[in-house]
This record gives C-alpha cells, structure tokens and sequence, in this order.
C-alpha cells in the first residue's frame, strides 16, 4: 500500500496562496481517486477537493473557484493550489486515496486506507 506525506502549509495572510503537496512512497499511477480533507478545531474533518482518475473533481462549495486539485503521476504527487485565502481556512491538511462511483458521482476514503497521515497545518491569518 502507498503511503501519502503532505507538505506545504504554513502561515499566510489572507488573500495569499500556498500550495499542498501529497508525495506516494511509490507509484501513484493505479489509485484511481485521490483527495484532500482538513480539519479546523473543534470540528469533523471535511472532503476539501477530489479527482478521479478520468479528470472528474468536486471541490467544497466554500473552496469552489478559490482551490485547484491535481496529480502529476511521473512525480507521484497530489497538488492543491489554494488562493484567495481565508482566515477560514485554517485546519491540517491531509490527503488520501479515495474510491469514486461515476454513476453516482461520489467520492469515498478508500475502505482500509488506514491511519490517517500526520497532516500539515496551514494558518491563515486576518
């Protein structure tokens, strides 16, 4: 099984960009789905953005037009390019493999993906 390592966070203020990266320990050419959550204090942790294997993504509506989900496969890594930041924003960052049903157009953590990565923490001050 593939392990995922993000980077990338840090501190920036609002209006700024950073983007995430998801490195795989090996290659990433067979997972079919890919996706990015977070987790703000104090609350669930949330499907940020996705995309399967044939270009298909979703996005949060409150990310929509702000964050740009990719995957370079010859790098096996995952981006997420956010701009236009904002102080809601803040959470750790994690990324996943994912499952996706076309017909239903529904995203899912793969089944026994396992513990989740240790994340990284993007701050997005006022």
């Amino acid at each position: 099984q593939v392990q995922l390592v993000e980077s990338g966070g840090g501190l920036v203020q609002a209006g700024g960009s950073l983007r995430l990266s998801c490195v795989g320990s090996g290659s990433i050419v067979s997972i079919r789905a890919m996706g990015w959550y977070r987790q703000a204090p104090g609350k669930q942790r949330e499907l940020v953005a996705a995309l399967a294997y044939g270009g298909q993504t979703h996005y949060l509506d409150s990310v929509k037009g702000r964050f740009t989900i990719s995957r370079d496969n010859a790098k096996r890594t995952m981006y997420l390019q956010m701009n236009s930041l904002k102080p809601e924003d803040t959470a750790v960052y994690y990324c996943t493999t994912m499952t996706y049903s076309s017909g239903s157009n529904i995203y899912m953590r793969t089944p026994g993906a396992g513990s989740w990565g240790q994340g990284t923490q993007v701050t997005v001050s006022a």
